[in-house]
């Protein structure tokens, strides 16, 4: 045996845990909805013939666990559920132990059954007992330890001690009683618990442009939009469009002087991804766009999409963030026989210095439209 293996060996517990969910894939969490109930599962076995029981802890990170029973239901599958009433990461951990105390109580029924005798089972119940009397508490502390005398009191019938053992009582604390002689945990799975409008909602497709853009008439149509009963006004880009190849109508290749373009070719000397197109308005004529949909109890959306014009600034500064053909002219998009001329697809896996600043680069085009109240994108 080599030296990983042996390792390998010491670190297999008697009871094994496996397929938790929900699961989460590495470096990424588990997703939930506040308020919505999340179901738990893995299954849990041993070898030989002990009964094992089951439970999950969750809580916020970093802060007091709570617990959840599961319940065992076909092929060694234990199941429960819990509701998240907070957002943010959460864990999530499955424990499981052997319930020596009920596995005893099933064999006590069966040697009771067969007519067996019972002097040296009472008081391996009543040891049993002792043990899961060390882990429990206050009343139930006591209830335990009087069930454990009864077991050794010579003086009473078997039906007596055999009725004390199996009290529902008795039963009901032992069973929730972790032993920890074999406990084990499971991994910790993260959990991201995100708020309602993460799983759900209605959404309106809105081109600003076609109300005359936030400095005209975009925020007065915002009311009839609510009363339809949309709860998010999504916007394909609103940034300058570059002019370099810009697309016509209908995807001519050639744009008239009032064609606007793609919006989806974004970039000219009038800014990037952090900028808005000067036809549409201004920073601040946004910013009271999104004020009004709040009051109004909508959400705006912003679709944005990484990519970039010919005329967009990251061009000129960083000519290393996109992918060049042996020319050494910049790859356009293609969708063969497609052409996409005014749309340069972004290199996201440059050289590692590189790299790094390009999603620096990207990080701080949601966080720009973050600090001006835009939540989905």
């Amino acid at each position: 045996m080599t030296e990983s293996s042996e390792l390998s060996a010491s670190a297999i517990g008697r009871v094994v845990i496996r397929d938790v969910i929900p699961t989460a894939s590495p470096g990424r969490a588990a997703k939930s909805i506040i308020g919505r109930s999340m179901r738990i599962e893995a299954t849990v076995f041993r070898d030989g013939h002990g009964i094992v029981r089951a439970r999950a802890r969750c809580r916020r990170t970093g802060g007091s666990w709570i617990m959840i029973a599961l319940t065992p239901t076909m092929d060694d599958r234990h199941v429960g559920s819990t509701t998240f009433d907070t957002t943010g990461f959460h864990e999530l951990v499955i424990d499981a132990w052997t319930d020596r105390y009920g596995s005893w109580c099933r064999d006590l029924r069966a040697w009771s059954a067969a007519g067996e005798p019972m002097t040296v089972e009472f008081e391996v119940g009543a040891r049993l007992l002792d043990d899961a009397g060390r882990v429990a508490l206050g009343a139930d502390r006591e209830r335990l330890a009087d069930a454990a005398r009864t077991l050794r009191s010579t003086g009473c019938a078997d039906t007596v001690r055999i009725n004390a053992a199996l009290d529902d009582a008795v039963s009901a604390i032992t069973s929730r009683l972790v032993d920890p002689s074999d406990l084990t945990s499971s991994m910790t799975v993260p959990i991201r618990v995100e708020r309602i409008r993460a799983a759900v909602g209605s959404w309106y497709e809105f081109f600003p442009r076609s109300e005359g853009g936030f400095a005209g008439g975009a925020v007065d149509r915002l009311d009839a939009i609510a009363s339809l009963g949309f709860d998010v006004v999504y916007l394909p880009p609103i940034h300058p469009i570059g002019r370099t190849h810009r697309k016509g109508r209908h995807n001519s290749l050639t744009a008239g002087p009032e064609d606007p373009g793609s919006p989806w070719g974004i970039g000219s000397a009038d800014g990037g991804h952090c900028a808005i197109d000067p036809a549409l308005g201004s920073l601040a004529d946004f910013d009271r766009f999104v004020a009004r949909a709040s009051d109004l109890g909508l959400e705006v959306a912003l679709d944005i999409a990484l990519q970039c014009s010919p005329d967009h600034p990251w061009l000129a500064e960083h000519p290393d963030w996109f992918s060049h053909r042996p020319d050494g002219s910049i790859r356009y998009a293609e969708n063969p026989p497609k052409k996409y001329q005014d749309i340069h697809p972004i290199e996201f896996w440059p050289d590692a210095p590189h790299r790094a600043e390009l999603w620096t680069a990207c990080l701080d085009i949601f966080e720009f439209w973050i600090r001006r109240g835009v939540r989905i994108f």
